[in-house]
């Protein structure tokens, strides 16, 4: 069974902007940003140790045309790969470990 894929809030809120912001630079770039995203995803969904840990059990996936990277950790037992930034590689890399994965009530 393959990975389910969860995004921090804050993730989503990335992916949307920028997806926005290319659509506004250029009519159907944002859909091309958005594809790039997306098949990232689908072979982090597929392959998801194939990219190396970074720090701690973070992972990074580069997004192919766009200077992006999926930053992402592995939640093997429950079967989820989960989404921490869509992060934009000119800003400041300290910041693309720091957030967290939300606890789930029992």
């Amino acid at each position: 069974m393959p990975y389910r894929v969860v995004f921090h809030p804050e993730a989503s809120k990335e992916f949307k902007e920028a997806l926005h912001w290319y659509e506004k630079e250029l009519s159907g770039l944002g859909f091309r940003f958005q594809e790039s995203i997306e098949n990232q995803l689908n072979n982090i969904v597929n392959n998801p140790l194939l990219y190396p840990k970074k720090r701690g059990n973070h992972r990074e996936a580069i997004v192919e045309t766009f200077p992006y990277l999926i930053v992402y950790k592995l939640l093997a037992d429950e079967k989820i790969f989960f989404v921490s930034a869509i992060f934009h590689t000119s800003r400041n890399p300290k910041k693309k470990y720091r957030r967290v994965v939300p606890r789930r009530s029992k």
